[in-house]
C-alpha cells in the first residue's frame, strides 16, 4: 500500500501547477507570469528537442554545410581528383614514350632494329551527342521481306500446330456471332445454298467468328464485298454482301473484332444483311449448330 501511495504521489507531483514570475530587478515590478507543470515543461522540452534536430538534418543534408562535417565528400574535392587522375595518366604516357625513345636511340647505336612506337590509349569520354544513327539500305530490305513473309503466314508454332478434329468436337469452339440479326434463310446444302442470310439494321459492324488471318478481302459481281478468315484445324469463315470491307488480305483479326460492315452488294442480294458460312476441311457446315445469332 505504501509503494502504491508513493507512486499515485508522484504522478500527481507532474500534474501540480506552478508559477514562474518575471520581476524587475530595481522597482521589483512584475514583468510578466505564466503557470506550468512539470509534464508540460517534459513535453515542451521534448518538442524542441525534436524540432532542433529535423532542423538540423534539413541544415546538413540540403546546404553546403555538411561539407565542414567530418565524413561527408567534397564535390570540388571529385572534381580536382579526377583532373589529378586524368593529368597522372598523361604523365605516364609521356614517361613510356619517353623510355620508349631513349631505348629506339640504343638500339640504333647498337645497330639492332627498332621496336615500334607507344600506342596511345583511347580515350574513355565519348561525345554522345555527335552520335547519329542512319539505317542502311541493307537493314530496311530486310525488315521489309521479313514483315511481308510473316504477314500472308499461315502456320503455327510446333506447340500450336492443328490436329485433325471431329466435327462434333468443333461445338465445343466459342465461337462469336458476326452479327446479331433475324435467319431470313437458312443453310440448305441440297439448294447450294452453303450459308445463313441475317437480317439487321443498316451499317451494322460484322465482327471475326474466331481468331485468324484474312486470307481474302474483295469484291465479286454476285456477292458483292466478300471477306474471308482462315482459323485453327482448317476451319474458314467467310462474309458477303458487305458495303465496306475493314480488313485487307494478310492481316490478323481477333474474335469479336470489327472486319465490315452490312449491306447489300452484289447481284444476288435482295435487301440489307449478311450471308455468313462456315468451313471446315473443305466442307460446308451449318452455322446456326454452333452459333447463337439472336
Amino acid at each position: 500500500m505504501a509503494k502504491r501511495y508513493k507512486k499515485k504521489k508522484w504522478y500527481k507531483r507532474l500534474r501540480n501547477e506552478y508559477r514562474l514570475v518575471i520581476f524587475d530587478n530595481q522597482t521589483f515590478e512584475e514583468r510578466f507570469s505564466f503557470r506550468l507543470t512539470r509534464l508540460n515543461l517534459m513535453v515542451s522540452l521534448f518538442s524542441l528537442g525534436i524540432i532542433f534536430v529535423t532542423l538540423t538534418f534539413f541544415v546538413i543534408a540540403y546546404t553546403p554545410l555538411k561539407e565542414y562535417i567530418p565524413g561527408y565528400p567534397n564535390s570540388d574535392e571529385r572534381i580536382r581528383l579526377y583532373h589529378l587522375a586524368v593529368r597522372a595518366d598523361s604523365l605516364l604516357y609521356t614517361l613510356k614514350q619517353r623510355e620508349k625513345y631513349l631505348e629506339n636511340i640504343k638500339k640504333i647505336i647498337s645497330g639492332q632494329e627498332v621496336g615500334n612506337e607507344v600506342v596511345e590509349p583511347e580515350s574513355s569520354s565519348k561525345n554522345y551527342d555527335t552520335i547519329h544513327l542512319r539505317k542502311s539500305m541493307e537493314d530496311s530490305l530486310l525488315r521489309a521481306e521479313f514483315e511481308n513473309q510473316n504477314m500472308y503466314s499461315l502456320y503455327f508454332t510446333e506447340a500450336e500446330q492443328p490436329v485433325e478434329i471431329s466435327v462434333s468436337s468443333i461445338r465445343n469452339f466459342n465461337f462469336f456471332p458476326p452479327v446479331r440479326g433475324i435467319i431470313s434463310a437458312p443453310f440448305n446444302a441440297a439448294q447450294e445454298h452453303y450459308g445463313t442470310d441475317l437480317v439487321t439494321a443498316p451499317n451494322e459492324a460484322v465482327k471475326a467468328t474466331l481468331d485468324g488471318t484474312v486470307i481474302y478481302s474483295g469484291w465479286t459481281l454476285e456477292t458483292g464485298n466478300v471477306i474471308a478468315i482462315q482459323s485453327r484445324f482448317n476451319l474458314v469463315s467467310v462474309y458477303k454482301h458487305n458495303s465496306i470491307l475493314l480488313k485487307k488480305e494478310g492481316e490478323y483479326v481477333k474474335a469479336g473484332e470489327p472486319i465490315a460492315i452490312t449491306g447489300q452488294s452484289g447481284e444476288l442480294s435482295t435487301g440489307p444483311h449478311l450471308h455468313f458460312e462456315l468451313w471446315y476441311n473443305g466442307t460446308a457446315l451449318d452455322p446456326e449448330e454452333y452459333i447463337l445469332f439472336n
